[in-house]
């Protein structure tokens, strides 16, 4: 199988990595930091990074297509001034980088989520610009470009008391990007290019790791292993179980929703010399938060029901 992408160096495998990023330790310098949320396929990010040398360029994306692409434009143009993480913006923005320590944030195109029943879920929340204003440096920069007017005009409803002074225009396509190029091919001559500049610094702390309690039960009875999902702040849905009675060893799959983060993951429940151990099965790439903790009391008490 070939891959697609050239070299996995400038990649971050987060979930491994120490929170939050030493950024100047990943670039080898210190440098202002920029970072792009949804880089696509990676020609803005590049082209930017191309353009100052001597600023550092983190990348956000969401699925391993666009990562890989990303990682295929940074080998062919050897820019040495770029890393790219798959992750989601609120997660890392929260965990990842430390409050003063972002100069620019850049957004091409976020999805508009144009139905009322999913407009939830559109980034740039009066909520997520408060976090990312505490992310950035004093007068630090957010850039913004949609296509569609009635996102625009959202946007611009959420910028009160978010600490951010708002500018805009219209402007024709000059981004030279993968969707840029699409709609303007189907006929768009007009796009809409957010400023918002930093005025008052807001505080917004890092979320930090919580320390996991491993369960240990006596006794554990798989024919009646029946665990419970729950509701509420914190989501818990158990989708699977699989029992090897061979090894004495069961794995439950779960999911686990919590503010802006969902994470699935598998269960261990494993037999020891004279107890079962319920934990994070090993290899999992789980942030470990109070919804993960939440999930592991609910495969113990499954295991007195």
């Amino acid at each position: 199988m070939q891959a697609r992408y050239l070299s996995l160096t400038p990649f971050i495998l987060w979930h491994h990595a120490e929170r939050p990023i030493d950024w100047p330790q990943r670039f080898g310098r210190h440098a202002p930091l920029q970072v792009e949320i949804g880089f696509g396929n990676g020609e803005f990010l590049v082209r930017q990074a191309q353009q100052a040398p001597e600023r550092n360029f983190v990348g956000l994306e969401l699925e391993w297509a666009s990562v890989q692409r990303g990682l295929r434009k940074i080998a062919q143009t050897g820019v040495p001034n770029v890393r790219l993480l798959q992750a989601d913006a609120h997660v890392a923005l929260e965990r990842l980088f430390r409050p003063g320590s972002l100069h620019r944030v850049a957004a091409l195109f976020p999805c508009p989520w144009p139905k009322a029943r999913h407009a939830k879920h559109r980034l740039f929340s009066q909520a997520f610009l408060q976090l990312l204003n505490s992310r950035l440096v004093p007068d630090g920069e957010v850039q913004i470009v949609t296509d569609h007017a009635d996102y625009a005009h959202w946007l611009l409803e959420q910028v009160p008391e978010t600490g951010f002074e708002a500018r805009w225009q219209s402007v024709a396509p000059h981004f030279s990007t993968k969707y840029e190029r699409k709609w303007h091919a189907q006929g768009q001559e007009q796009f809409y290019e957010f400023w918002l500049r930093q005025q008052v610094c807001l505080a917004v702390p890092l979320y930090e790791d919580v320390t996991l309690q491993i369960h240990r039960v006596e006794s554990f009875d798989p024919d009646h292993f029946q665990p419970a999902s729950a509701r509420g702040n914190i989501a818990v849905e158990f989708k699977d179980f699989l029992f090897d009675p061979k090894r004495q060893r069961g794995m439950v799959w779960v999911f686990v929703t919590e503010e802006s983060l969902c994470q699935d993951f598998w269960i261990e429940i494993a037999r020891g010399d004279a107890h079962w151990y319920i934990r994070p099965a090993r290899g999992c790439a789980v942030v470990p938060t109070v919804g993960v903790q939440r999930a592991l009391d609910l495969v113990r008490d499954a295991t007195h029901a």
